[in-house]
């Protein structure tokens, strides 16, 4: 990402299957205990299988991720934005795998 000049931000984020949870309107939600309390800067469902084979194979793993939507801001991605607009991702990730 830096030899291509791609930001790039790491950190901890939370895998999970259920994104959508009934807020009892309890402060702080769900989401905020896991960015201010736990220092996740993001929440994806898709590489928990990745990093649990991984471990139980005594193996590496990591995942580029792209932010398409947000829980604190009314900010979306339209699905052309999401077809046309996270060629970074793939750069990177192409470019890692190639050096």
């Amino acid at each position: 990402a830096k030899k291509q000049g791609i930001p790039l931000i790491e950190g901890t984020i939370h895998s999970s299957d259920v994104f959508y949870r009934e807020d009892s309107g309890a402060r702080p939600t769900y989401w905020e205990v896991l960015r201010d309390e736990k220092g996740c800067l993001a929440v994806e469902m898709e590489s928990f299988a990745l990093f649990h084979n991984a471990k139980v194979l005594g193996k590496h793993a990591a995942c580029i991720l792209t932010i398409s939507d947000s829980f604190v801001s009314p900010e979306i991605t339209t699905a052309e934005e999401r077809q046309t607009s996270f060629t970074a991702m793939m750069k990177v990730a192409l470019g890692a795998v190639l050096e």
